[in-house]
């Protein structure tokens, strides 16, 4: 935790406050911790304080009794216990009475190999494959992320997201380097696909389908159309042709037996479907298809054609406009929740959810691949978090760091402040005991 340092006192032997903490620099929680700290050591100064009245009075009344020795003895170790652990714990994070002595102020001037240790110390314990598998065995997390999804409004709130990513994804490449990539994949494709064998495929599929005699009504309907929408022009031209001493009685009935055995021709065909004319259609186009794949002259034309359409202006502009078209419709899409994509976006993910809430197989497959992503992560990527650690630390200048560690374990740490007192007590009276046995 990143916190501003805050303005600790040093622990001294005498009964000297604590000077307040600024409460508008830490969190409430920091603050409670310190407020607990300053409340601690007031504690402890005050055992001292206590223990060495004690001694005085039974110093200056040592002579009234044997059991002021005693008294005197106890007061005196307790002294000597307090003050001991005063300065082993004010040694930790400064020098006491600020007196530079050796080996005191540790923290501060150690904090650099503390910051690696605590990061080698995280790295070695919590970040290893073995720890994270473990955690999540019991997680449950395909069960519950198929639970979550499998509701529409967090199936929504999931479109919303994948949505955000996409947008975000889409606006951040880089669109020439696209654009040229696509461009290079649909032109290297196209050049590597010979036209002419490709158009005797399409043949062979449309003829096996029938569909070249769909064609060929209609193209006889169009031409049957076409005829009677320009009768007028044909008898006509019939007139201008026709010699000039020729009677026009016999021109109408040449054009009429024209034009009606033309139009019964046409029907005749039409209506026939094993007609002479369709069986040759048939001979021609599959003729047609096998020239196509094996005829080397049409697939030189066939090359030259396709190099000359990739080559036009016109497809090169078609060409290039295609990222900027598709990532528009795609960010389009993406910002509007009816959108065809956002619904679809959204079903599917409602979908996924109810199937993955009620297959056991599933969920294993995405309980084991989310542990063997994070297993591969931590693996490959723990050392960052530990350089993370100790690069954090080594930015924290020495008194800033002692006093964060302070603020988090001071308060315990006066325990022990407060139990030599007690021990040396004890251990005063023990030894004054022996003493007189002796």
């Amino acid at each position: 935790m990143n916190l501003p340092p805050p303005v600790m006192a040093t622990a001294a032997p005498g009964p000297a406050p604590t000077p307040a903490l600024r409460p508008d620099a830490l969190s409430a929680e920091d603050a409670r911790k310190a407020q607990a700290l300053r409340k601690m050591k007031t504690v402890a100064t005050l055992l001292l304080v206590f223990a060495a009245v004690v001694f005085l009075i039974a110093k200056i009344n040592e002579d009234r009794g044997t059991w002021v020795g005693y008294v005197r003895a106890i007061a005196e170790a307790a002294m000597v216990g307090a003050l001991a652990d005063w300065f082993a714990v004010t040694a930790l994070f400064r020098h006491p009475l600020r007196i530079p002595i050796p080996h005191t102020a540790i923290i501060p001037k150690r904090k650099d190999e503390i910051g690696r240790s605590l990061g080698n110390f995280v790295e070695s314990n919590f970040l290893t494959a073995d720890v994270i598998d473990e955690r999540l065995r019991g997680a449950r997390i395909g069960e519950r992320a198929g639970t979550w999804l499998a509701q529409p409004a967090n199936a929504a709130r999931a479109g919303d997201a994948v949505s955000d990513v996409l947008r975000g994804a889409l606006e951040v490449l880089d669109d020439r380097e696209i654009q040229q990539g696509l461009e290079h994949l649909i032109e290297s494709r196209v050049r590597a696909t010979p036209v002419t064998p490709l158009l005797g495929k399409a043949i062979d599929l449309t003829v096996e389908g029938g569909h070249h005699q769909r064609l060929l009504d209609a193209v006889l309907v169009g031409v049957g159309g076409f005829l009677d929408d320009n009768r007028s022009t044909f008898r006509q031209r019939l007139d201008e042709e026709s010699p000039w001493w020729v009677p026009e009685p016999i021109d109408n009935r040449v054009f009429n037996k024209i034009y009606t055995a033309v139009s019964s021709f046409l029907e005749d065909v039409a209506n026939t479907p094993d007609h002479e004319v369709r069986d040759s259609v048939d001979t021609r186009v599959a003729a047609l298809a096998e020239r196509l794949r094996a005829d080397p002259e049409l697939h030189a034309k066939g090359e030259a054609f396709k190099d000359e359409m990739l080559d036009h202006p016109e497809v090169r502009r078609w060409i290039d406009s295609l990222w900027t078209e598709a990532k528009r419709g795609m960010i389009s899409a993406a910002d509007d929740p009816d959108s065809e994509l956002r619904v679809r976006l959204v079903n599917s993910l409602q979908q996924l959810g109810a199937r993955l809430a009620d297959d056991p197989e599933m969920q294993h497959k995405i309980d084991r691949w989310v542990s063997d992503a994070l297993a591969y992560l931590v693996e490959n990527y723990r050392t960052e978090v530990s350089d993370i650690i100790a690069s954090t630390v080594e930015k924290w200048d020495g008194e800033s760091t002692a006093e964060k560690l302070e603020l988090q374990v001071g308060r315990d740490l006066q325990f022990i402040r407060i139990n030599g007192t007690i021990v040396g007590g004890l251990a005063g009276f023990v030894i004054h005991a022996i003493g007189q046995l002796l």
